[in-house]
């Protein structure tokens, strides 16, 4: 038994798909097929039950997954405990962003950690939510800065900003001139939405809950397309195709005539998000996640409130 193996296990348990599973460990699909195999003969039960595309984990699986769990938050526990004798701040950072805020908060922080902090180099990896809480449970992310709401168990939450989301529209849009639009409003529009596995997907939806129930005959929302990045989605709208909710950072002037799309606020209340930073309550390296912290708070985004007094939160 080892720990690749259990983290194989773990992450079929939690995606219930062995090809989705080993595109998130980085391996080839029979790599880790092959490997699950193995750990389940060597201790002689069934973790999953395997019926064509349908995987489900047997009731004993769900205690060995489960522990398999425990074992792997221990495993970089163990790592912690043998760092606390060493400079909090000498040493790689590994940092988790996801999708939709690396590109517009990177740059700045990457920027300000090596001026301040020269001997603590970030390790990046944009991913998804649920892919960046699999790595920071499993020890091998020090932190990540995500989008709440996600599960908070086991983890440490301190929060960053609030952003509020705005509304994206080709320039001759009978929107464009206007000062504010009402969520609802959008549920008449051809959307243009990220596509599954984003947070932001899902936080746009619950703006205007119509657009979940995808349409092409006129009920609810009139047609939805779905883009891989908000910078297709971005140019997909000045191509005049649909329009689109984006988070406030990514646009850097709200009065910018810029090319051929405008921006538009939503009307109050005003929907928005939570930027946090979190990381495993076990790991002991303070001083590293506050100057990451520090550094976000002077990176000057666009339109954000930045929340230097708010405490954080045990998961």
């Amino acid at each position: 038994m080892t720990l690749t193996e259990l983290k194989y296990i773990v992450a079929v348990a939690r995606v219930k798909h062995f090809g989705h599973a080993a595109e998130a460990c980085f391996v080839a699909q029979p790599t880790l097929s092959v490997a699950i195999r193995k750990l389940e003969e060597e201790l002689g039960v069934a973790i999953f039950e395997r019926g064509g595309s349908e995987i489900s984990i047997t009731p004993l699986g769900l205690q060995i997954v489960a522990q398999a769990e425990r074992v792997l938050e221990q495993t970089a526990t163990i790592r912690e405990i043998a760092n606390q004798n060493k400079d909090p701040l000498s040493g790689p950072l590994r940092l988790g962003i996801i999708y939709t805020i690396g590109p517009y908060l990177l740059p700045p922080l990457v920027k300000t950690i090596i001026d301040r902090v020269p001997q603590m180099p970030l390790v990046l990896q944009e991913n998804f939510t649920v892919r960046l809480l699999e790595l920071l449970r499993q020890g091998e992310l020090d932190a990540a800065i995500m989008a709440l709401p996600f599960q908070e168990h086991g983890l440490m939450v301190q929060p960053l900003y609030d952003e509020e989301f705005i509304v994206a529209l080709p320039k001759d849009h009978t929107w464009a001139n206007r000062n504010s639009i009402l969520a609802e409003e959008l549920k008449s529009e051809t959307m243009l939405l990220l596509g599954n596995g984003h947070c932001f997907r899902d936080q746009v939806l619950e703006v205007c809950p119509e657009m979940s129930r995808f349409s092409t005959t006129g009920d609810g929302i009139a047609r939805t397309f779905e883009g891989s990045s908000l910078e297709t989605i971005r140019h997909m709208v000045a191509s005049g195709i649909g329009i689109t909710a984006l988070p406030r950072a990514s646009v850097p002037d709200m009065e910018t005539q810029e090319g051929n799309l405008r921006y538009i606020p939503f009307a109050s209340p005003r929907p928005s998000r939570r930027v946090v930073i979190a990381w495993r309550k076990s790991f002991t390296r303070m001083a590293a996640i506050e100057s990451v912290r520090q550094a976000v708070l002077t990176c000057g985004l666009s339109g954000v409130e930045f929340l230097p007094d708010l405490k954080m939160i045990e998961g």
